[in-house]
């Protein structure tokens, strides 16, 4: 299993447009960045690729990194960081499997799998597959679980991508604060890599409108605000889950400059050999 970060960046990606913060700056001047979130996986067994997620910098994603194009997708949720670079299908792909939950989402009436098949019904190669969550299936000669996880307010997944003959195994943690069910961290736990979202250090959950949530026993936030964990809450995720390795991902141009790219935070272009 050969897996390569083609985007480690939350909605606006690091360096971000039209900004100068000291950040953003030490991007640029370090030559690397962080677009939006999407992870490619290739199976070099069966010799087919999973792309996790259409970030809106697929064309870009694709190009730098000269990776196969891949043989299906899978779709966490419906924020357009994860689901707009599905529009590059058109022209691009013969056909392409995408699977995505198929329970319903109170908050739109639809499944993710819907709202895929809805939005981008002009779209000929694309066929939509749900699936439920919890239930294995079976794509790309891996074993894919899609997890419930709490990002409100609306529906969203992690996931487990085992390789049957290999035992090699990674879990997405997908976009969640520090609340992911006790039923997903079993499916998610003990992975050769995890890659967990962590979008801010917790000191900085004073400046969120909605504070910090699940602190630590010295209270130290898990979760910036409501949606997403905090550098700190990803480490003490991973360190649950006894993750052989782990990347931070979905990270926020907020990270002091002197932070931003200390380890395990990771930057687009990262390879991983499972």
């Amino acid at each position: 299993m050969r897996v390569t970060l083609l985007g480690a960046g939350d909605t606006t990606g690091t360096p971000t447009v039209g900004c100068d913060c000291d950040t953003c700056e030490a991007a640029r001047e370090r030559g690397v960045e962080r677009t939006r979130f999407s992870v490619h996986v290739e199976n070099e067994r069966v010799d087919e690729s999973l792309l996790i997620d259409f970030s809106p910098d697929f064309r870009y994603q694709f190009l730098r990194e000269d990776v196969p194009l891949p043989d299906a997708a899978v779709i966490t949720h419906i924020h357009f960081d994860h689901l707009d670079g599905l529009g590059n299908v058109f022209r691009v792909f013969d056909s392409l499997s995408v699977y995505a939950a198929d329970e319903t989402d109170p908050q739109t009436g639809k499944s993710v799998a819907e709202t895929v098949r809805d939005d981008y019904h002009y779209l000929d190669p694309l066929e939509v597959r749900p699936a439920t969550p919890l239930e294995t299936i079976h794509v790309c000669g891996f074993d894919v679980t899609l997890v419930p996880v709490e990002h409100p307010p609306l529906v969203c997944y992690g996931l487990a991508i085992e390789d049957p003959v290999t035992g090699s195994k990674l879990s997405v943690s997908g976009d969640t604060s520090y609340n992911v069910p006790e039923e997903s961290r079993e499916v998610l736990a003990d992975p050769d890599l995890l890659l967990a979202d962590a979008i801010v250090p917790a000191n900085l959950c004073e400046y969120h409108p909605a504070g910090g949530r699940h602190e630590t026993d010295d209270g130290v936030p898990r979760t910036f605000g409501t949606k997403h964990m905090t550098r700190e809450g990803a480490l003490d995720l991973a360190a649950e889950l006894n993750a052989e390795r782990t990347r931070l991902v979905h990270l926020a141009h907020y990270y002091p400059a002197d932070e931003a790219f200390e380890e395990p935070l990771a930057v687009d272009g990262e390879r991983y050999e499972l």
